[in-house]
């Protein structure tokens, strides 16, 4: 049996020449793109990477290694793959995505659209962004604040996206790609739930409580001392102390914000009943147009790889090979097309970034599906 160290020594021999021969292949690589660009060729060339994985799997002598001889020209395929999408950014081949810098957000009809009523947390955070004095007016729905943008009867919209505790907001990743409007910045509040009844109500009169079902997820811990109270989804926080105010009985409560009960002069039964103490809520402000404010920091994009082996591993490599650092991803099931999903993300960075360019290069030439949803 061999000494370990002269096993070792042979293999840095070993190593040494791979890391020669992958030099000189990316060489090649080089000149293979410089010639498609010269031809106005396609990167990607699929039938022709079938053929040589083929190839180099037969290749191996052993047919334990014929799997990871694949694996491995895989990956020296992705990153020859890469390296030509770097040098047409270079050449200034890479189209533009569209995106107009400015200054600072531009007004037309200078109105800002929210979903909820008076008191609605998506009120807070359009005040938190756009000023106390800002026009605005407010829908039942997420889709009538998106319609409200296509249609120019506002300028932006303000929509929950996330919550520290409660997750993602599905259905406005959904709605980002059904309508053509782009994120053009985001802002994050932090959540106070309490609970809210009518003046002359007390904790122990209430039997029933309205709230948005996030709210409700989040203070499920609070409700766990109230197993007998009905929980009742509404819309939107501030739409279930309407409710409450409505109603005019002292069994109903609602979960809101401390505002609201300003607003609709309701009674606090119960302060912070949301159960994490750091709870807060990103929105993101929604526009008509492709803009991006100077020193914006980061990209949204959802792309949906193909439902093969390996996929999404192909469509993250790109952050990795240009260094950009993805903060967040996120998967959505997508419609007709059962178990199957699109991925949306975020990246740090502008799209001004050659790294980003090449990285979103690569995914427009490999995905099924991209589409940038902002860079703010």
């Amino acid at each position: 049996m061999k000494n370990l160290d002269k096993i070792r020594e042979e293999i840095d021999e070993i190593d040494s020449r791979i890391v020669s021969l992958y030099e000189e292949r990316m060489q090649r690589t080089t000149e293979v793109a410089e010639y498609k660009i010269s031809v106005g060729k396609q990167v990607l060339d699929k039938k022709r990477e079938r053929e040589k994985l083929e190839k180099v799997r037969s290749l191996a002598v052993y047919e334990e290694n014929r799997f990871g001889v694949e694996e491995l020209f895989e990956q020296i395929m992705a990153m020859s793959r890469k390296r030509q999408y770097q040098l047409l950014n270079q050449q200034g081949r890479i189209q533009s995505l569209g995106f107009t810098e400015v200054d600072s957000l531009p007004f037309y009809t200078k109105k800002v659209v929210y979903q909820g009523t008076e008191g609605a947390y998506s009120q807070l955070a359009m005040k938190a962004y756009f000023g106390e004095e800002t026009e605005s007016f407010h829908v039942d729905t997420w889709r009538e604040a998106m319609e409200a943008i296509q249609n120019k009867e506002a300028d932006y919209a303000v929509l929950p996206i996330e919550n520290s505790s409660a997750g993602i907001v599905g259905e406005n990743f959904d709605l980002m790609l059904e309508y053509d409007n782009y994120i053009v910045a985001e802002q994050t509040i932090k959540i106070e739930h309490a609970l809210l009844g009518l003046p002359e109500a007390e904790l122990s009169d209430v039997k029933t409580v309205y709230s948005h079902p996030q709210a409700l997820m989040q203070s499920i811990d609070f409700l766990n001392e109230h197993k007998t109270w009905e929980q009742i989804p509404v819309k939107n926080t501030a739409m279930a102390a309407e409710q409450v105010l409505r109603d005019q009985r002292r069994d109903q409560a609602a979960i809101a914000s401390q505002v609201t009960a300003d607003i609709y002069g309701l009674k606090i039964l119960k302060n912070h009943v949301n159960y994490s103490a750091d709870n807060s809520t990103r929105f993101i402000i929604v526009g008509g147009e492709k803009i991006r404010i100077r020193g914006a920091l980061k990209v949204s994009i959802c792309f949906e790889a193909s439902h093969e082996s390996g996929s999404l591993y192909r469509m993250l490599s790109h952050f990795m090979f240009n260094n950009l650092n993805m903060v967040k991803i996120e998967s959505r099931p997508i419609k007709d097309k059962s178990f199957e999903y699109r991925f949306f993300a975020d990246l740090e960075g502008s799209l001004s970034d050659g790294a980003v360019q090449n990285a979103l290069k690569g995914l427009q030439e490999e995905a099924l599906y991209v589409k940038v949803l902002g860079n703010y």
